[in-house]
């Protein structure tokens, strides 16, 4: 039984429990692909479905992790079998634990207002960014923010980090030169410069200014459906007037 509900892996070598940074960074890709397809789905389309699919499935896999065994969730075996034959990295359980328990809670209160409760807010936009901002961290970089702010909680700092960020530090200009930075500033102007000529040279939105449009009487709309398609004044306050529509089915 307690090969089964366990935190991490007790290896000699190591005098705390570890896990395997690459199923760890794989694990956080996957579900931050599914994070990223359900918050398009809501955000470009009005679409929530995805969103309620993704959280139930995002919450039961952290409740594995943390209370029963991180190996048996779905999320970290699937990781796991994708980089079995890479060597792994390990690092320190615990830290990963407490970055782990943000994503729980994070999970939790998406799951009481986008699930149960079916509200519509800028709260939901801002947990779901942050959820979006921790996996995209730790997948692209290897970042773990929620093992940093570990650090804030804990007499002991955090052991064993992913790329030995605990014990190791940079060298000098280990980051670039001013040279890189010269060349990353021009990179952003060039891009920048041809995005807005894109733009202003954009054919579709040329081709649907030069179609006339003939006006139609509006239809009658019942008071209770005005009502409900009352732009809230903190949706006009943060520019989502039109997004708010979206996702509320208003005209």
């Amino acid at each position: 039984m307690s090969q089964v509900f366990k935190f991490g892996e007790q290896r000699p070598e190591f005098p705390i429990p570890v896990l395997n940074e690459r199923a760890v960074r794989a694990a956080a890709g996957i579900m931050s692909f599914f994070a990223i397809v359900s918050f398009m789905n809501a955000w470009l389309i009005g679409n929530f479905q995805p969103t309620r699919v993704f959280v139930v499935a995002f919450l039961i896999d952290f409740t594995i992790r943390i209370f029963v065994n991180p190996s048996f969730a779905p999320s970290l075996v699937i990781g796991q079998w994708m980089v079995r034959k890479q060597q792994p990295e390990w690092v320190g359980a615990p830290q990963k634990r407490f970055a782990w328990a943000i994503g729980f809670v994070l999970a939790a209160v998406m799951l009481v207002l986008v699930v149960i409760e079916h509200v519509i807010g800028p709260i939901n936009l801002i947990v779901c960014a942050t959820c979006l901002v921790l996996l995209f961290f730790e997948t692209a970089f290897g970042i773990c923010i929620g093992c940093k702010v570990y650090n804030l909680f804990n007499k002991t700092p955090a052991q064993l980090c992913p790329g030995g960020v605990c014990e190791v530090a940079p060298e000098r200009c280990a980051g670039g030169s001013w040279a890189h930075g010269v060349v990353v500033l021009a990179f952003v102007g060039v891009i920048g410069a041809w995005t807005r000529h894109v733009i202003a040279n954009d054919p579709y939105a040329k081709a649907a200014t030069s179609v006339s449009v003939v006006p139609t009487a509006p239809s009658p709309v019942d008071a209770a459906e005005a009502e409900r398609c009352k732009v809230p004044d903190f949706a006009k306050a943060i520019g989502h007037e039109e997004k708010w529509k979206l996702h509320n089915n208003c005209q």
